[in-house]
Order: structure tokens, then sequence, then C-alpha cells
């Protein structure tokens, strides 16, 4: 009895671990664990890459269940077959879109199951058909773009060939005539007004100084407001009568427009006189007692018989009411020793002063 005893002890133990591992799947299929199961039939029409019985099911990214069969279809070769077993709350339907899933740095392939209607409820048992192409993985999809792209280019290869061969012919041509198309585009630049800007030179003009001494002073405020002229005298290019281009003048400008320029420099002429009483620009004062009122007539180089600086200019003096007091035309010429524009400010500088003076003089008597 002593001998026999701790061999029935043995055999006991061991059937209740067999009975416990049968208890314990038991439970883990049906009541606990996973729950209760439904099996479905998965058809891909394709192969299924690196897909192994145990893979995961998932449904919208949740896992469902596995992969409990896989094998080929022995009618098709182009087919495969899987049965999976998922949770049986799954929704499952039967247009439940089915496709393979990479997932992780290794791509480990998982059943993935998405959407569906709300009513078409999918039986145990039914077959779910994977999208085409399901279980082309992004290797593979590149490797058959690729064949495309081949493909595409051996059917073109002529064409192609053709092309390169004018590109090059083109790229030879425009290099055998760069120098020609430098001075195509050397010509667009100046017609558009391209290319670095061309430098100009400033002229300005001067005032007169050599007034005299002051023998009678301005009563009340004078203004010199900018003088009115035509539009075309509302420039600082140096201009001509009759019109012309002549060479040396294209690149010169007076310092600012003619009007600006004529105000400025009768205001100057007036403070050399008397820097006291001088007039005022019309923007300076609220309401000035006079207003000298100029008007540019002329104001260019005249070439139709010897070259002339040739200034014309009307004048108007008025009080606080609008009345005019006294009005005047000026004119004055300066023969230009030649036609270049450093001669060409000298003779207006003389024609100005002559001009300024004759407006000072006047001014002062009116008032």
């Amino acid at each position: 009895m002593e001998t026999r005893a701790p061999f029935a002890v043995i055999g006991g133990f061991v059937l209740a671990a067999i009975v416990a591992i049968f208890g314990f799947v038991y439970w883990l299929n049906n009541t606990g664990g996973l729950g209760p199961r439904t099996t479905y039939h998965v058809r891909f029409e394709g192969s299924v890459p690196g897909l192994l019985v145990g893979a995961a099911v998932l449904f919208n990214g949740i896992r469902v269940g596995e992969v409990t069969e896989l094998g080929l279809a022995p009618d098709d070769p182009r087919r495969v077959n899987a049965t999976i077993s998922v949770a049986s709350t799954t929704p499952v339907r039967t247009d439940t879109r089915v496709g393979l899933e990479f997932q992780g740095l290794t791509g480990v392939p998982v059943i993935a199951l998405e959407g569906g209607s709300s009513t078409a409820t999918a039986a145990a048992g039914s077959t779910l058909t994977a999208e085409p192409g399901a279980g082309q993985s992004m290797t593979q999809a590149a490797r058959d773009a690729l064949r495309r792209v081949d493909a595409v280019l051996a059917e073109n290869a002529g064409p192609l060939k053709d092309t390169i061969a004018n590109l090059k012919t083109f790229s030879e041509g425009l290099a055998r005539n760069t120098g020609k198309l430098d001075g195509i585009v050397s010509g667009l630049e100046k017609m558009t007004g391209g290319g670095a800007p061309a430098q100009k030179t400033t002229y300005d003009l001067a005032a007169p100084r050599d007034l005299g001494p002051i023998s009678k002073t301005l009563k009340g405020q004078l203004a010199i407001p900018e003088p009115t002229a035509v539009a075309m005298l509302q420039t600082q290019r140096i201009l001509f009568s009759p019109a012309k281009d002549y060479p040396g003048f294209g690149d010169v400008l007076w310092a600012d427009s003619i009007p600006k320029l004529l105000q400025t420099r009768l205001i100057d002429t007036f403070e050399n006189y008397d820097v006291a009483h001088a007039p005022l620009r019309a923007t300076d004062l609220g309401q000035p007692d006079f207003q000298l009122l100029i008007d540019v007539r002329r104001f260019r180089i005249n070439t139709e018989t010897a070259a002339v600086a040739d200034i014309g200019l009307s004048a108007r003096l008025v009080d606080k009411s609008g009345k005019v007091i006294a009005s005047r035309l000026f004119d004055a010429s300066e023969p230009l020793s030649r036609l270049q524009p450093a001669e060409a400010v000298t003779a207006f500088d003389a024609a100005f002063g002559q001009i300024a003076k004759s407006i000072l003089a006047w001014t002062i008597q009116a008032l």
C-alpha cells in the first residue's frame, strides 16, 4: 500500500491539470476572454504577402479577432481564401470593406475590416470579398508604378530620343550665337528702359546777388505761390524749340521742375535784397497781404536761328480780396556760345538774373 500511494497521487494531479487546461480553453473561447466568436470567410483576389494563421483582425482599427485558417483556392490560382474568427458583437455587414494592412516597422500584415451599412448584417459563415489589390504593400505598389513608367518610356522611346536630339541642336545653336543674343537682350533693355539706369546730371539756377543797398522795403507780407505753367513746362528736362533731341542733353535735368525751381529762386532773390521782409511760399502763410502770381510762358532753348536761352514770364500782384494791383510781362534771352549743357545753364542763369532783378524792382515799386 505504501508503494502504490505516490503513483495514485501523481495520476490524480495529472488528471486534474488536464481538466483545468480544458476548462481554461473552454472559458477563454466561450464565457471568458474574448467571449463568443463568429466565423467568416474572406476571399482575396491576389497575393497576401506575409499573412499568417493567428494574424490579427481589426475592425475600424480595433482588434476583434484573428485568422484561423489560410489556404489557396483550388479552382483559381490567383485567389487566396482565409477564415477569420471575430467577436460575435463585431458589426460585420455584407458590404463591410476588407483589406490588408501592414503595421509597425516590420510591416506585420493584418486583416482590416471597415464600415458597412447599418442594416445589411452578414450571417455567420458568409464570405466577404476583399478589395482588388488589398494585399499589395507599398513596396509592391512602387514596383508596379515603376513597371508602368518603364512601359510608357519603352513605348515612346523613339519620340523621346528625337526630342532630346532637338534640344541638343537648339542648345548648340544658342551656344554659337551667344554674342548675337547678348546684343538682342541689350537692345530690348534699352527699348523697354531696363538694365542699369543711366546717371543723370542735374543743374540749378542761380539767384542774383548784386542787388545793391536796400532802398525800399516791402509793405505787408508778400507770398509767391508756385508758378502756373502748361503741362509741357512741368518737367525737369531742358526744353528746345523746335522740339528735338540734341547730343549731351538726354541725361541732363534741372534740380526741380521748372515752376518750382523758378519759385524757389525768385524767393531767394527777394531774400538777397532784404531777408527781413522777404516773401514766403503761399503754403507757409494763412492769408498774406499780397501775392505775386507768376505764369511761366517760355523756358527753353530756341534754335530757330542761333541757340538762345529764352525765358518769358507774366506777373500779377493781387491783394487779399483778389484785386489785381499791377501786372506785367517779363522776357529775357541770352545766346549760347556752344550748344552744350553747361553753356546752356550759364545762359539760363544770365537770362533769369535779368528777369529776377526786374520783377524785384517792379514789385517793390508797385507795393
